[in-house]
């Protein structure tokens, strides 16, 4: 006998309420039930679609890490590199990015089921790096960037800065004017 109607946004659904935990409630409020509650459903169903919490929260992760990657790869070099680094990390670093990434920190089994899809390094934070390292590396091919310019370090260098700046260096997020003050410092020996 069926027990309720067929949700066939389920996966969605659960996706976008553990993000409105997060960015309501912080990483430590994440957890099946709070994800469940806020998506009006039961437990049942986040175990239908996933195989455990952590499986969740993998798929969030690998979610947040395709839209960092199409907002860095959709960046445009007739925009001024600062600008258009800047819009990466501030895409990088939304507050949801900013509590996945201490998830991953925290949580044992979900680094581990992270590791099918980012070998090395801190999910999220090393897509971006790859990612902008990727864009760089097109703006020295073109001219923008000297050509002994290092497209990896300078990419790690930023995510690595941004991170510390978006993880509250001021207390807050911060502004525009201090991403690209950042930025700047980051690439001024790099600009051709």
């Amino acid at each position: 006998m069926p027990t309720g109607i067929a949700m066939h946004d389920a996966r969605e659904r659960l996706l976008a309420a553990a993000e409105r935990v997060l960015l309501r409630d912080g990483q430590n409020a994440l957890t099946s039930r709070s994800v469940t509650e806020e998506a009006g459903v039961s437990k049942g169903v986040l175990h239908r679609h996933f195989a455990d919490f952590d499986d969740f929260l993998a798929e969030l992760v690998r979610t947040r890490i395709a839209l960092a990657e199409n907002e860095i790869g959709s960046l445009q070099g007739s925009e001024p590199l600062v600008e258009n680094l800047a819009q990466a990390l501030t895409s990088v670093f939304t507050p949801v990015n900013l509590g996945l990434v201490k998830a991953v920190i925290a949580r044992d089994g979900l680094r581990s089921r992270l590791r099918e899809t980012t070998p090395q390094g801190l999910p999220i934070l090393n897509e971006a790096s790859a990612s902008l390292a990727a864009y760089l590396d097109a703006e020295r091919r073109v001219g923008r960037l000297k050509p002994d310019a290092d497209p990896r370090t300078l990419a790690m260098t930023l995510v690595g800065t941004g991170h510390l700046l978006f993880a509250g260096e001021l207390g807050g997020l911060p502004d525009e004017s201090a991403v690209r003050e950042v930025v700047e410092s980051v690439v001024v020996s790099a600009v051709s």
